[in-house]
């Protein structure tokens, strides 16, 4: 080690704090870089697996395959296993035509497949004869039917084709049907006998709303069955961009009608002609890297920059007896090597551990959040690391270069006198003569101080700055998503819903006697048409006909209708609830209603919510309700309906309607009476349900409730949306602290040696009469310089991101741009501490100082 070099580690040792600030700063960035690497890895591993986990683990898929196109497939060089799979077809599923999954569904692997793809066993075993089969265990969950293990069933397997049109073929479609039964048949091809062998989980593959239910068998290579088309599925060896090229050879060389790729799964392996996961996942790491990097280098680079300041009339000496303008340069790239071999290995420790323990943290949110069955694993690749490595190398570089070019062009005699940093003219500090009469001679001092030190003064401003930036932006977001998540469940008042597209309660009446239900309202619901008098019109609606210049017909307005027939039970609950008597609405024959006429709505032009009258009227009135057939433009008039009553109670589950529509609700026989057919045929049936442990009611439904119907767990949504808000809380609040503590470090480096280096100047200042208070005001009015200044460039723009993230999120969620005041005053708070913590932690230390000593002061 030469001699220069060794100063220059003496020098460090020398200046203990500012190394281990530097230190700590560059181990902070180095392991921010590595934690964001980490992240996209393991983020790409885990919806790898996920990924998996749905659909197995294949790449090519080549379509209807003969037995010699399968042996070529098999002697590929870049075939690593083969697996045969086959949709041979559907069956009927006996004792089952009348609901919307009438069919079994055939579905063939051999022994490979079986082993690929996601199939899980819950008893006996895996077929491994062509004869054998496993069942979905969801048979007996949704119908009943049960095949016991060593059953035979005998079956006629053949492709679901439209009714009445031969070439019609249907794929997985919903089960095609109206009123009068199917409007699909079963083309046949072939009679099966097969065996049970055991039963397996309803596959992922398999949806809640497909027409069948899966039953898997066996594909025996050697024997297979001509009349069922085979697919040849691969794992290939060498995943390369080429795989598309070289499956689409091999399929036109043996004349194979189609090839398919798994191409999510290749896409998270980065194989995709058009990737944009991989460009937002890259575009989003290297925009928090470019943050990452720009507030290190701020902080690295003003570190160093302090250093050849420091070390001025020490380069100035060292050129006196003979260093060369590259020995001075390498000084500083010495220090920065020296740096970087210390807190690169302990940064990239420090950022594996951070992310090992954020994950150990989020995985219990990260189900819900994203809907994985898998959990985030820390996955390390040689890559990520030598990437983090060799950002953090280029941080420090970039950092010390500037500084090393200027300690190489240091003269000896500018040095040694200490002249080059004072460059000034009386016009560059000159300031306000309001400063001095409104704050003193000594905020004067303070004020042309910091335009003397103008890049000391940038550097710290620029801290403070990204630091308020980024505070706001990331708490506005997170208040954001928490505001979008409350408007999407605002006015839920139940825990799970079970609806019947096809109208008919009864299958829904047995729910609510299950033990657990606390509450329920059952009813039917359909949209209608009424024509309103413009003497009933409340005052908000005429408002509205005059902006938007309305036609009227006839002098009335079209209202919707919502109109709710409701169950017996439900219906006297809700009447009572609503203080009228329910025996006055059970004629169909004089049919009478219940008005909601109290609506509550968001104005979003006005970007508030309103409550207003839906109608002025009054009990007695009659509201004539019409069937609008959208096919033919035509209304038809169903009934006239009589008010009996006006209330703002609402039914459980429901939302009000908006300016220019009705809430009616009525019994269930009156709903059936009132409508016609293409009415009835619009029809949709709901059960609102309110339980002692929603978790558990949810899978009592699931075990009774056909698959025809749809439930759907209020709570479990708001808790799923909550995970996620947390979820990305850890990240986003984590981000912004760590980039904060290089901000912090930054200002606390920048400061406490600006005033080190100050010590000759504030000796002088005493010397010529300056007084400790005087000193005190001086400090002061540079802090609240630094502040002000902070906020006055630093909230604007954030107002300006904040206002942007604000126009993005309003595309889905339409509510007011509102400034978040409290955040606001926390940051203005936080940088006054920050800024005046560090001034007086810097000054505490000169303040006993002698004058003379601190006159005759030499960095070196």
């Amino acid at each position: 080690m030469n001699i220069i070099n060794k100063l220059t580690l003496r020098h460090l040792k020398k200046n203990k704090r500012r190394t281990l600030v530097t230190i700590i700063g560059v181990i902070i960035s180095v392991a921010m870089v590595m934690a964001v690497a980490t992240l996209g890895v393991s983020f790409l591993d885990l919806f790898k697996r996920q990924s998996i986990a749905d659909s197995g683990e294949w790449h090519v898929q080549y379509k209807n395959v003969t037995s010699n196109q399968i042996k070529t497939i098999e002697e590929d060089g870049n075939t690593e296993k083969l697996i045969l799979s086959s949709d041979m077809g559907y069956a009927l599923l006996e004792g089952d035509e009348i609901s919307d999954k009438p069919y079994l569904f055939f579905k063939g692997y051999n022994e490979e497949g079986l082993e690929q793809f996601p199939i899980k066993l819950t008893s006996g075993r895996l077929p491994e004869a062509a004869n054998e089969v496993v069942v979905s265990d969801h048979i007996a969950k949704d119908t009943g039917i049960n095949y016991e293990i060593g059953a035979e069933m005998a079956v006629d397997i053949g492709n679901r084709m439209l009714e009445g049109e031969p070439d019609a073929l249907l794929q997985n479609d919903t089960v095609q049907r109206d009123e009068e039964g199917f409007l699909e048949d079963l083309d046949i091809h072939s009679t099966e006998t097969f065996t049970v062998v055991g039963t397996i989980e309803r596959p992922s593959w398999e949806e809640p709303w497909a027409p069948g239910y899966t039953v898997i068998n066996y594909i025996d290579q050697e024997n297979l069955n001509k009349a069922v088309n085979v697919d040849a599925v691969v794992v290939v060896k060498d995943l390369t961009r080429s795989i598309f090229k070289q499956a689409e050879q091999l399929a036109q060389q043996n004349d194979i009608v189609g090839v398919g790729f798994n191409e999510e799964l290749l896409r998270y392996y980065g194989i995709s002609d058009n990737d944009n996961l991989h460009t937002t996942m890259y575009s989003l790491a290297g925009i928090i890297i470019a943050v990452i990097v720009i507030g290190s280098v701020s902080l690295i680079y003003n570190a160093f920059a302090i250093s050849v300041s420091e070390r001025a009339r020490h380069l100035g000496m060292l050129s006196s007896v003979g260093a060369t303008k590259k020995q001075k340069r390498n000084s500083v790239f010495f220090e920065g090597a020296v740096i970087g071999l210390i807190s690169i290995p302990i940064g990239v420790l420090a950022g594996l551990g951070g992310i090992a323990i954020t994950f150990m943290f989020i995985n219990t949110y990260i189900a819900g959040a994203l809907a994985t069955s898998v959990k985030l694993e820390v996955v390390v690749t040689p890559l990520s690391v030598l990437v983090a490595c060799l950002i953090s190398s280029t941080t420090i570089f970039i950092s010390t270069y500037l500084p090393a070019r200027k300690a190489s062009k240091v003269s000896a005699i500018d040095a040694i006198r200490q002249t080059q940093d004072i460059k000034l003219t009386g016009k560059a500090v000159k300031t306000s003569k309001l400063v001095r009469k409104i704050f003193g001679l000594e905020a004067e001092i303070g004020l042309k101080n910091v335009k003397r030190n103008k890049k000391r003064y940038y550097a710290t401003l620029f801290s403070l700055v990204i630091s308020i930036i980024l505070f706001l932006t990331v708490s506005f977001f997170t208040a954001n998503l928490s505001t979008s998540v409350e408007m999407s469940q605002e006015g839920i008042d139940f825990d799970i819903l079970v609806s019947d597209s096809s109208g008919d309660i009864s299958g829904l009446e047995s729910l609510v006697q299950l033990e657990g239900v606390t509450e329920h309202s059952l009813h039917k619901s359909v949209q209608l048409t009424s024509l309103i008098d413009e003497e009933m019109f409340p005052p908000l609606l005429v408002e509205r006909i005059k902006k938007e210049n309305w036609a009227l017909q006839e002098g009335k307005h079209p209202y919707y209708i919502n109109l709710y027939g409701l169950s017996e039970s439900s219906f006297q609950e809700y009447a009572e609830r609503v203080g009228t008597d329910p025996a006055n609405y059970q004629d169909p024959n004089n049919p009478k209603a219940i008005i909601i006429n109290t609506i509550s709505y968001h104005d979003y032009e006005a970007s508030k919510f309103v409550e207003t009258e839906s109608i002025q009227t009054k009990p007695g009135d009659k509201l004539e309700l019409l069937f609008t057939d959208y096919d033919t433009n035509e209304n038809t008039t169903l009934s006239d309906l009589e008010i009996g009553a006006l209330t703002d109670e609402l039914l459980m589950g429901i939302r009000t309607a908006t300016l220019g529509g009705l809430d009616v609700i009525v019994p269930m026989e009156t709903f059936d009476s009132i409508l016609n057919d293409g009415a009835a045929n619009q029809v949709q049936s709901y059960l609102y349900l309110n339980s002692s442990d929603p978790m558990e009611m949810q899978e009592t439904l699931e075990e009774v409730v056909p698959s025809s119907m749809y439930i759907y767990n209020a709570v479990q949504s708001r808790e799923r949306d909550q995970q996620m808000i947390m979820f990305l809380s850890v990240f986003t609040y984590g981000f912004i602290a760590l980039i904060s503590l290089i901000s912090i470090a930054n200002i606390f480096n920048t400061i406490s040696t600006g005033i080190s280096l100050r010590k000759r100047e504030f000796a002088m200042l005493k010397s010529v009469g300056m007084t400790p208070k005087g000193f005190n005001k001086m400090i002061n009015y540079e802090s609240i310089f630094y502040g002000v200044n902070s906020l006055l460039i630093g909230l604007p723009i954030s107002i300006g991101v904040m206002y942007l993230l604000h126009r993005s999120v309003n595309v889905t969620f339409e509510y007011g741009f509102s400034l978040p005041w409290l955040d606001i005053l926390f940051v203005i708070t936080a940088i006054f501490v920050i800024v005046s913590s560090a001034m007086l932690y810097s000054t505490s230390k000169i303040r006993k100082e002698n004058i003379i000593d601190g006159l005759k002061q030499e960095n070196i």
